[in-house]
């Protein structure tokens, strides 16, 4: 067990997957955003999540997408990698494969097909954090996985384990629930998500940072910047000011095809492929797109 997670902190941005558009992994693309995260300034980088389609990937794609992407980094920053699995023989054997391959930390929600009790949640977090050499994020985001942790359950979870305390918190409305953790154990790491749309409202109420998929990293990592250093008016009025692309991005069904067309538009990928099935944009939507990134690159953001 690493009890290391008590540094992490920052925009730790989502990766995408990048595919050729015979849905083959571009990985020279891949090479490509990756070194653009890194010119952004986050402070980290998560692959292997829901914008990195990773439902969607072999177990041998996997390994290439982490493999491409520690090589790139070469420790110039930490990678989180998602390694959710329903059952927790796989999810110790996915996390455990993600750390030998160079995860800094592992991020997993709750098994959600199963709809486990309280206990059995437990259980597999438990078990995990006693085997894993890895810190843990523990994403909570009952829209998605339709597990519902409370409060006191993951009060629970992080007196009992230190390395279960940092948490992915996506559970709307997110900044009470994180101002709620917090006043219960101050030691909890809360990461914001949503798209980025409560980023302002979580660091206010105590959150150490974001995991987003927001497809302009500079802009949360300035926000993040000002805020830490302050300037509390700055980060206001630079969230304010980005608030409509972000909420633009992250629509609800197709925030990912969205996500790959922002970056493709400004030549940081090769292709907007997002593997089958997916939901489709309409061109009124795209050509929506293409003012917001002409605006931001008025703005002096690329």
């Amino acid at each position: 067990m690493n009890n290391s997670s008590k540094n992490m902190s920052g925009v730790y941005n989502i990766m995408p997957t990048p595919f050729n558009e015979d849905e083959t992994i571009d990985l020279e693309s891949l090479r490509s955003v990756t070194e653009f995260m890194l010119s952004s300034g986050v402070h980290g980088i998560t692959v292997l999540g829901v914008l990195g389609e990773a439902h969607k990937l072999t177990d041998a794609e996997r390994d290439i997408v982490l493999s491409t992407v520690i090589d790139v980094v070469s420790g110039q920053i930490p990678v989180c990698v998602g390694t959710s699995h329903a059952s927790t023989y796989g999810c110790i054997a996915t996390s455990e494969r993600a750390i030998d391959l160079g995860a800094s930390s592992v991020m997993i929600t709750p098994p959600k097909l199963m709809r486990p009790s309280d206990a059995a949640m437990r259980d597999h977090y438990m078990t995990l954090a006693n085997i894993l050499d890895a810190p843990i994020v523990i994403q909570d985001h009952p829209s998605s996985t339709g597990v519902y942790m409370s409060t006191e359950f993951l009060l629970d979870l992080a007196d009992s384990e230190s390395a279960l305390s940092n948490i992915k918190l996506e559970d709307e409305p997110s900044p009470k629930k994180a101002s709620d953790l917090l006043s219960q154990n101050s030691e909890m790491k809360i990461f914001g998500g949503l798209g980025g749309i409560m980023f302002l409202e979580e660091l206010r109420h105590g959150a150490v940072g974001t995991m987003t998929g927001f497809a302009f990293p500079k802009v949360l990592v300035r926000i993040y910047d000002q805020f830490n250093s302050g300037d509390i008016n700055g980060a206001e009025e630079l969230f304010n000011r980005y608030c409509p692309l972000i909420s633009f991005e992250n629509q609800k069904y197709i925030n990912l095809p969205l996500r790959k067309q922002a970056y493709y538009r400004r030549g940081i990928i090769g292709s907007p492929t997002a593997r089958k099935p997916h939901a489709p944009i309409d061109q009124m939507t795209l050509d929506e797109l293409d003012k917001l990134l002409l605006w931001a690159d008025s703005q002096g953001e690329n």
